[in-house]
């Protein structure tokens, strides 16, 4: 009965993924480099007729597949252009302890990204700030300042000659 019951949640799980043809994967490239092409010119270069094309853009919306569109900042115009990457270790590997850790970078605007990972730390954030002065402040100010930290390991971007986060 275990077995069946098992069976059944796997069998639901994978009546709930879609089903991503050639062309839905088509759209999505296309999308993924440029979201504000009209449909017009979606359509045209996948190869449907317009309201066809629109039929999968909204199905690929209304199921999660595209989760939004977004412009894509330059750092620099915005203050920012100081760019690491850091890791973090927790002192306790505790529910709480990555609770606490979560809420503390939530507050901090400097930390555009923040994935819990596996391996040997827990976190890895990606950091950008004005410059090096201000990832100091950060570092001494903001993580430093953050109970429950056993390691902050920074490496700080140089260059990236391939970026494609929208």
């Amino acid at each position: 009965m275990k077995f069946i019951a098992k069976y059944d949640v796997f069998r639901l799980n994978l009546q709930s993924m879609i089903d991503i043809d050639n062309i839905g994967r088509a759209i999505l490239r296309v999308l993924a480099t440029d979201g504000r092409i009209s449909n017009l010119d979606l359509a045209a270069r996948v190869g449907l007729s317009p309201s066809a094309c629109l039929r999968r853009v909204q199905e690929l919306e209304r199921s999660g597949v595209i989760r939004g569109y977004r412009a894509v900042i330059a750092s620099k115009a915005t203050g920012g252009g100081f760019l690491a990457y850091v890791t973090i270790g927790l002192a306790t590997h505790t529910k709480a302890a990555q609770a606490a850790f979560e809420a503390a970078v939530a507050s901090a605007p400097e930390v555009r990204e923040c994935h819990n990972v596996t391996g040997g730390i827990e976190y890895l954030l990606r950091v950008e700030v004005r410059d090096l002065a201000a990832y100091k402040y950060f570092h001494t100010e903001v993580l430093g300042v953050i109970p429950g930290l056993a390691s902050i390991t920074s490496f700080i971007v140089m260059d990236s000659p391939k970026d494609e986060r929208a």
